[in-house]
């Protein structure tokens, strides 16, 4: 039987949306603290605000690099993560160059994405690729996951949540099919309910962002109590 801690632990409460005041980002942190989510995903500026308020819990510091369209220079993608990583920022969740994937540039989306890795590394900061699987096909999806794989990624991430379109549970198969074990699978966009999250971990991801982080909390522990908190068959 799962337990609500175990879908917790699979949260990235996110705090991207860009109108979100810093009222708003200290109000979300709190929430993650109380919840105990996994962590706390918000934009590069506020890393330290962030880092800040959850001093002393175990949720982590997370923010976006390249985001969201994962067009800057490969140099301005390593200049954002070293700030981030000044910043306290615990993980960092990367935007591919989507052109160059579908340009078949595949050595240049390489070289953007260790450039962050490396960097992240080099602190035990791990790292998180963004494909943004709405704009690719799925020889693009596969071919995406296996150049962060050889780049030294540790996820491979379905969305921004900013893009055309969210994660699809084929995806999220696809992607978890075409790693390697030592590289997990992380569901953006979309992810809005328990049951959306039960299947996200059916397809054995071991991440997803959320917004409806307390709801999605809440109905697992009801479901805890209950004895009925199951992944779907």
């Amino acid at each position: 039987m799962l337990r609500a801690v175990d879908i917790a632990l699979m949260i990235d409460h996110s705090l991207l949306r860009p109108e979100l005041t810093q009222q708003d980002v200290v109000e979300g942190c709190r929430l993650a603290r109380e919840l105990e989510t996994k962590s706390v995903c918000v934009a590069p500026c506020n890393v330290k605000l962030a880092a800040g308020e959850l001093a002393g819990s175990p949720v982590l510091t997370t923010t976006v690099i390249g985001f969201p369209h994962g067009y800057q220079a490969t140099e301005v993608k390593a200049a954002e993560a070293r700030r981030a990583l000044e910043d306290g920022a615990a993980e960092l969740d990367m935007v591919i160059n989507i052109g160059w994937l579908r340009s078949g540039a595949y050595d240049r989306v390489e070289a953007d994405i260790r450039g962050v890795v490396e960097l992240a590394h080099a602190r035990r900061v791990i790292v998180k690729v963004i494909l943004e699987n709405c704009y690719l096909t799925d020889a693009q999806k596969v071919e995406g996951c296996r150049i962060a794989e050889r780049a030294g990624a540790d996820f491979v991430k379905t969305s921004t949540g900013f893009g055309s379109g969210g994660s699809t549970l084929e995806d999220l198969r696809l992607m978890r099919r075409t790693v390697g074990p030592s590289v997990q699978v992380k569901a953006a966009g979309g992810v809005r309910t328990l049951d959306a999250a039960l299947a996200v971990r059916a397809t054995g991801a071991t991440r997803f962002g959320a917004t409806a982080t307390r709801a999605i909390l809440e109905e697992a522990r009801r479901r805890e109590a209950a004895g009925t908190l199951k992944l779907p068959e």
